[in-house]
């Protein structure tokens, strides 16, 4: 079995209120060395098999993501 991590994030031109939030709860916290967050979500998913990167990213963009608005990014397993 192996573990694949899909990170999906608004695109760049997005605005993000939420990553704004936090940003600005960490400058009140005294973390002024953050100059941006971007929010996003973590899916792990254990695939039998030798995970395959076409299948994988078509779930990732047809089911895990909206493409119109976010981007995604797999970590498959090395070796």
């Amino acid at each position: 079995m192996s573990r694949v991590v899909v990170d999906v994030v608004l695109k760049p031109e997005i605005s993000d209120p939420q990553g704004q939030a936090v940003l600005g709860a960490l400058g009140r916290l005294g973390h002024d060395s953050v100059r941006s967050v971007r929010q996003g979500k973590h899916f792990v998913l254990e695939v039998d098999g030798t995970p395959d990167e076409a299948e994988l990213r078509e779930i990732a963009e047809t089911l895990l993501a909206n493409p119109v608005i976010e981007d995604v990014e797999l970590h498959l397993p090395r070796g």
